[in-house]
């Protein structure tokens, strides 16, 4: 799960299961509306495990996002987001994504998962980093990931207003993790 190269090793690469440190990690979405702007927003609440292997291929990763815990700034349309229209949040509460296998991609490396959202699993590959392994302050080992992925909002049952004319809400949705993790006993 890094951009080194495939013979070499990460500097100070540790296996073991790494939960996320949710005050030092951020999982944000971008969407284009109107065509012309976007909107971004970030999930506050989440479960995230990452389990590295001495074999980084035998990884894995689970996380849970609490669709309630989005925020964009402005409180209308985050009600609206929460709303059947989007994320029916009272009959989804949660969206999970869990890795099925990892890859080498190009110079860096892929997570293969599904992500289940609105009860639609659909696969959704992810574009991964290890961005360091080191101590902390507080002596626990702690390690940083990105990850970046792209998904089709129709893919997961989600109308395109106006659809074929510019529609209101795009159709592509981008996503980006940046998570601190912290190394379990």
């Amino acid at each position: 799960m890094s951009s080194a190269p495939a013979t070499g090793t990460v500097p100070g690469y540790t296996a073991g299961t790494w939960k996320a440190d949710p005050a030092h990690s951020e999982i944000a979405f971008t969407v284009r509306q109107l065509t012309v702007s976007k909107v971004c927003g970030l999930f506050t609440c989440s479960d995230i495990t990452i389990v590295t292997s001495e074999d980084p291929l035998g990884s894995s990763v689970t996380a849970t996002i609490d669709t309630a815990s989005l925020g964009t700034g402005k409180e209308r349309r985050d009600d609206h987001l929460r709303s059947a229209d989007y994320f029916d949040v009272a009959k989804y509460p949660t969206m999970s994504y869990r890795s099925t296998g990892i890859r080498r991609s190009g110079d860096g490396w892929a997570v293969d998962g599904e992500l289940t959202f609105r009860g639609v699993t659909r696969k959704v590959p992810l574009a991964v980093g290890a961005n360091g392994f080191g101590p902390a302050e507080s002596g626990a080992r702690r390690a940083r990931f990105s990850a970046t992925a792209q998904i089709s909002r129709r893919h997961f049952g989600l109308r395109i207003p106006m659809d074929g004319i510019g529609g209101v809400v795009g159709d592509k949705v981008s996503i980006t993790l940046d998570v601190e993790a912290v190394l379990q006993k």
